[in-house]
Protein backbone atom coordinates (compact mmCIF):
# COMPACT_ATOMS: atom_id res chain seq x y z
CA UNK A 1 0.00 0.00 0.00
CA UNK A 2 1.30 3.24 -1.04
CA UNK A 3 0.96 6.45 1.46
CA UNK A 4 0.51 9.98 0.92
CA UNK A 5 -0.27 13.15 2.72
CA UNK A 6 -3.24 14.90 3.02
CA UNK A 7 -3.03 18.21 1.13
CA UNK A 8 -0.81 16.30 -1.74
CA UNK A 9 -3.72 13.66 -1.64
CA UNK A 10 -5.93 17.17 -2.30
CA UNK A 11 -4.04 17.98 -5.13
CA UNK A 12 -4.12 14.67 -6.65
CA UNK A 13 -7.26 13.23 -6.09
CA UNK A 14 -8.41 12.62 -9.31
CA UNK A 15 -5.50 10.56 -10.21
CA UNK A 16 -5.84 8.44 -7.01
CA UNK A 17 -9.23 7.69 -7.45
CA UNK A 18 -8.24 6.33 -10.81
CA UNK A 19 -5.26 4.42 -9.48
CA UNK A 20 -7.73 2.36 -7.04
CA UNK A 21 -10.50 1.82 -9.52
CA UNK A 22 -7.26 -0.29 -11.10
CA UNK A 23 -7.07 -1.74 -7.74
CA UNK A 24 -4.42 0.20 -6.02
CA UNK A 25 -5.15 0.49 -2.10
CA UNK A 26 -3.53 4.28 -1.01
CA UNK A 27 -3.49 5.81 2.47
CA UNK A 28 -4.22 8.76 3.31
CA UNK A 29 -1.93 10.45 6.36
CA UNK A 30 -2.35 13.65 8.39
CA UNK A 31 0.86 14.61 10.56
CA UNK A 32 2.06 11.29 9.55
CA UNK A 33 -0.95 9.03 11.04
CA UNK A 34 -2.55 7.37 8.52
CA UNK A 35 -5.83 8.77 8.55
CA UNK A 36 -8.05 7.08 5.57
CA UNK A 37 -7.71 4.45 2.63
CA UNK A 38 -9.17 4.70 -0.96
CA UNK A 39 -9.93 1.42 -1.75
CA UNK A 40 -11.20 -0.07 -4.98
CA UNK A 41 -14.94 -0.37 -5.24
CA UNK A 42 -16.74 -3.58 -4.88
CA UNK A 43 -18.37 -4.82 -8.34
CA UNK A 44 -22.29 -4.90 -7.39
CA UNK A 45 -23.19 -8.45 -7.62
CA UNK A 46 -27.37 -9.18 -8.55
CA UNK A 47 -28.50 -12.06 -6.20
CA UNK A 48 -29.74 -13.21 -9.76
CA UNK A 49 -25.61 -13.62 -10.13
CA UNK A 50 -25.35 -15.37 -6.70
CA UNK A 51 -27.96 -18.33 -6.79
CA UNK A 52 -26.92 -18.94 -10.39
CA UNK A 53 -23.46 -19.57 -8.91
CA UNK A 54 -25.30 -21.51 -6.83
CA UNK A 55 -27.02 -23.58 -9.38
CA UNK A 56 -24.26 -24.23 -11.65
CA UNK A 57 -22.18 -25.03 -7.90
CA UNK A 58 -24.83 -27.79 -7.60
CA UNK A 59 -24.73 -29.46 -10.83
CA UNK A 60 -20.88 -29.58 -10.87
CA UNK A 61 -21.55 -31.52 -7.77
CA UNK A 62 -24.49 -33.59 -8.62
CA UNK A 63 -26.62 -32.30 -5.45
CA UNK A 64 -30.21 -32.21 -5.83
CA UNK A 65 -32.53 -29.17 -5.59
CA UNK A 66 -33.40 -30.60 -1.87
CA UNK A 67 -29.36 -30.53 -0.91
CA UNK A 68 -29.21 -27.52 1.64
CA UNK A 69 -26.12 -26.46 3.51
CA UNK A 70 -27.20 -27.84 6.71
CA UNK A 71 -27.06 -30.88 5.25
CA UNK A 72 -23.86 -31.15 3.96
CA UNK A 73 -22.89 -29.77 7.04
CA UNK A 74 -24.19 -32.53 9.15
CA UNK A 75 -22.82 -34.95 6.67
CA UNK A 76 -19.36 -33.32 6.80
CA UNK A 77 -19.44 -33.76 11.05
CA UNK A 78 -20.43 -37.72 10.37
Amino acid sequence: MRTIGLFEAKQKLSELVDKASEGEKIGITRRGKLAALIVPARSQVSLKEVFDDIESIRKRAKLSKRTTVKSLIEEGRS
